[in-house]
């Protein structure tokens, strides 16, 4: 157990199943999904009034374990710098959730979990789903739980278009918002990072066309898929820091394919250890949810989509995060006032890249923890 201060200790994975029987979700590719179980945590106390609410959404390879020590694990959860007593999401006053999305691999229903028409994993035959897809079956734990309505959605990365989502799909239940280092839609080349990481997947043997369970699974696919991700998550400027052209374990080059530089080594690494803990199959749905994701689609614009919005933001990107760069942002609160919807808009200055999200702990926990205590007040 950890013994820093603001540590949650150990936390449970809990478990909701859903949509059984007459009442499966509809998907938006048109099929409908059910029974569905969601994996989540959640940390402090909700109030008697119920208005303490924040839902944290995770991004591409996240899960439920944003904070404390899982019995399970023998790592702390993904966000715990930022959820727990006296942080950004201070669990003496708030009572914060997160659950693994749908199409996830970490409990909650996906496509490595029991198909119970079959007996055997889903697979290829589970249903393609969106970002929308999976904020209904948020709302449904959320509902679960007893909260009419939520005092924060709040998420970096892919975690973010699911909290713009949730202002769109349900204005009424959302009262502030925190999108981080994220997007109102996918640009054409993180879609293409995202093609090449599936390519990598779809070409490994040990693919079988998603039929691998019980089988060699495709590491060396899912492997490179990660790798190429994590490119997209630093930045120039990082890199140099935090490897320059440094030589891993020798002196010299060695003339050959066997890695040199410490670069090298670290995406292997990253990749390797991926493989341990994520689906593969996981991997392509998530990625095509994204690339998916344009919450002014049906709309016409991005104005048009945020007209019945009735929530706060606080927007915030990061300066070199250039896999949803600035500007991305900067749409964002642009289409929200001209809505006359209150938004807060920060660039943090980071060297970090996207991975900013996960690291600019300090800043993040200041700005946050000063828009949840204020917008609470005015709610």
């Amino acid at each position: 157990m950890p013994s820093e201060q603001g540590s949650l200790g150990i936390t449970e994975t809990k478990y909701f199943t859903f949509a059984e029987g007459t009442d499966p979700l509809l998907l938006d590719c048109g099929r409908t999904l059910g029974p569905v179980t969601l994996a989540y945590e959640t940390y402090g106390e909700l109030s008697d009034a119920r208005d303490n609410a924040v839902l944290i959404c995770h991004a591409l390879s996240g899960d439920a374990h944003a904070a404390g020590f899982n019995a399970d694990e023998d790592k702390p959860g993904w966000w715990d710098v930022m959820i727990g007593p006296g942080k950004g999401f201070d669990t003496d006053k708030y009572f914060v959730i997160c659950a693994n999305i749908i199409g996830g691999c970490k409990g909650s229903t996906g496509p490595s979990s029991i198909n119970p028409l079959t007996g055997w994993p889903y697979g290829l035959s589970f249903p393609f789903v969106t970002i929308k897809d999976m904020v209904n079956a948020q709302k449904r734990l959320i509902e679960h739980l007893g909260i009419e309505k939520l005092l924060c959605v709040a998420g970096g990365s892919m975690g973010g278009m699911q909290a713009l989502q949730w202002t769109v799909s349900y204005p009424k239940m959302v009262r502030l918002v925190i999108p981080i280092a994220s997007t109102g839609r996918l640009s054409p080349q993180a879609i293409a990072f995202d093609e090449v990481g599936r390519a990598a997947i779809m070409s490994d043997p040990d693919w079988r066309g998603g039929d691998y369970y019980e089988k060699s699974v495709p590491q060396r696919g899912l492997s490179i898929a990660r790798m190429i991700g994590h490119i997209t998550y630093l930045s120039d400027k990082s890199m140099h820091q935090k490897f320059s052209r440094n030589l891993q374990d020798k002196a010299e080059y060695g003339y050959d394919f066997v890695t040199d530089f410490q670069v090298e080594s670290y995406l292997h690494y990253k990749g390797d250890s991926f493989v341990k803990r994520f689906d593969a199959n996981s991997y392509l749905y998530i990625t095509k949810a994204m690339d998916y994701f344009d919450i002014a689609q049906s709309f016409g614009s991005l104005t048009e989509a945020f007209s019945k919005v009735k929530a706060k933001f606080l927007v915030i990107s990061f300066s070199s995060d250039w896999l949803f760069p600035s500007y991305q942002s900067k749409e964002i609160v642009r289409a929200l006032r001209q809505n006359d919807i209150d938004a807060i808009y920060t660039e943090i200055e980071s060297d970090y890249g996207h991975d900013a999200f996960l690291l600019e702990t300090d800043a993040l926990a200041s700005l946050i923890s000063n828009f949840l205590k204020h917008g609470r007040k005015k709610v």
